[in-house]
């Protein structure tokens, strides 16, 4: 809380933080959050990572969905993205990503204590879904990865061409129009440091990989110029999961959830019918009073 007389803390756009769903991280940045809940008592929880350069708005669509199913979505902006705190797409660990989104996901737990918990991420999304739930291998029900950042695309193996490339890649012109539109996502130069972070992402996924035992749900677009669907063909063929599946995409792009109309919506059902078919079959709960 601000102190006695102090401005109140605002988002990068103005609004003050006392007016927006929140949290506040480790260190101290405020952190723009979407909820949708059903209207029943929920059935599990979904946290959404979003990837590099956008927010967590865009993924309404398939947060809508999985509310329908009554499960509890919940999201927010990365530090330096959209309407939270922080240095535009900077960061000096990639790790800081993965703590917020544990905090975020402990507090919406401590309100449901009893429900499963499943992650889905996008790219840059999916590299923090999978390194979050390798740090607590026990406490998730499931991951969902659409595109996600397992391998980087070999033309763009190096931070100046990382950055350069982080940009959506989509079948869809009216969709890269809409990225161009929306004044939450990131439009200016990107730093090589931030390009570095990414790699390392990467290089940590794989040392990860052959330990991953949790399941996951990987969708991946056989076109996609960013994230190499290799990356994802090897994380299903290396990890000694039990409860693995994949989908390749021919044609599909890197934001399958907003490719063509019988993409996404392939997408939206793929995710949904997972989520819900690990779900045991009466899980419900209140929220805990606090």
């Amino acid at each position: 809380m601000p102190e006695s007389g102090a401005a109140p803390r605002r988002s990068p756009q103005g609004v003050p933080y006392t007016d927006l769903p929140h949290i506040v991280n480790a260190d101290g940045l405020h952190l723009f959050c979407r909820y949708w809940e059903p209207s029943g008592p929920p059935r599990a929880l979904v946290f959404i990572a979003h990837g590099a350069g956008e927010h967590c708005g865009p993924y309404d669509e398939i947060a809508q969905k999985l509310k329908e199913v009554s499960l509890l979505v919940f999201a927010h902006d990365h530090v330096g993205h959209g309407q939270s705190e922080g240095d535009r797409m900077n960061i000096k660990d990639f790790q800081f990503y993965i703590r917020d989104s544990l905090q975020h996901i402990d507090l919406m737990k401590s309100r449901y204590p009893d429900l499963p918990v499943f992650i889905m991420g996008h790219s840059m999304g999916g590299a923090i879904s999978i390194l979050t739930a390798c740090e607590r291998p026990t406490d998730f029900a499931g991951v969902a990865l659409i595109a996600p950042m397992v391998q980087m695309n070999p033309e763009s193996a190096t931070p100046f061409k990382v950055v350069r490339r982080l940009t959506p890649h989509s079948s869809q012109p009216c969709d890269v129009e809409a990225y161009d539109a929306d004044q939450l996502n990131f439009h200016g130069g990107m730093r090589v440091s931030f390009g570095m972070q990414l790699m390392g992402a990467t290089a940590r996924i794989q040392t990860e990989i052959p330990s991953i035992s949790w399941p996951f749900l990987l969708l991946h677009g056989d076109a996609d110029q960013l994230c190499d669907i290799r990356g994802s063909m090897m994380m299903y063929k290396d990890t000694p999961s039990s409860d693995k599946k994949i989908k390749v995409y021919e044609g599909g792009y890197h934001a399958l959830h907003h490719d063509l109309p019988e993409v996404s919506e392939s997408v939206l059902k793929e995710v949904t019918s997972w989520i819900t078919e690990r779900i045991p079959a009466v899980t419900s709960q209140q929220p805990q009073s606090s």
